[in-house]
């Protein structure tokens, strides 16, 4: 009887140990494809982004802009209160506390971020640029490689822009 108490004392003990290797091995497959397809997935910035000015879109569907004419690609800009330069760096902080963004860029009228995504390392560049003359931040969200990002980037700048209101009405003094 003792035998078998001491065996049971002595699984439970072992037991943390499972799991935390059970816990491993499951999540190795993750970090696996995140390693070997990280860097095949992340693509090359293209020409004209993070060069101070909004680039155009490709012709792909992964990408929206505001000022672009064609319905796939246009994207309302970012409406700002003024002063426009501290709406501007409220923007780009907020977008760089977003999911995957690493801020890579930062002008005074201009930003380029990066969006990565957590699991292939897909990366998406992201631009914001200041408008004195309309008093709006004008956006761009494109992936750099494939043809379809199933609506994503159009989410994040909707995204970006309900959280910038939001936070917009927190910091208003209550009237």
């Amino acid at each position: 009887m003792d035998r078998r108490a001491d065996a049971i004392a002595a699984d439970r003990g072992r037991l943390p140990g499972a799991v935390a290797l059970f816990a491993a091995l499951a999540l190795a497959p993750a970090l696996a494809s995140a390693a070997l397809f990280g860097s095949l997935f992340a693509g090359t910035r293209p020409p004209g982004v993070g060069v101070g000015a909004l680039a155009p879109c490709p012709e792909t569907p992964n990408c929206v802009r505001s000022g672009a004419t064609d319905p796939r690609h246009a994207i309302a800009p970012i409406a700002a209160a003024p002063p426009l330069q501290a709406a501007f760096a409220d923007l780009v902080a907020l977008a760089g506390t977003m999911p995957g963004a690493r801020v890579i860029t930062v002008q005074p009228r201009y930003a380029h971020l990066e969006f990565e995504t957590p699991l292939m390392g897909f990366v998406d560049d992201v631009e914001l640029a200041a408008d004195a003359s309309a008093g709006v931040i004008d956006v761009r969200s494109a992936s750099r490689v494939g043809t379809s990002d199933f609506g994503v980037n159009r989410k994040r700048i909707e995204d970006l822009r309900k959280a910038f209101a939001a936070a917009a009405k927190r910091a208003a003094p209550a009237r």
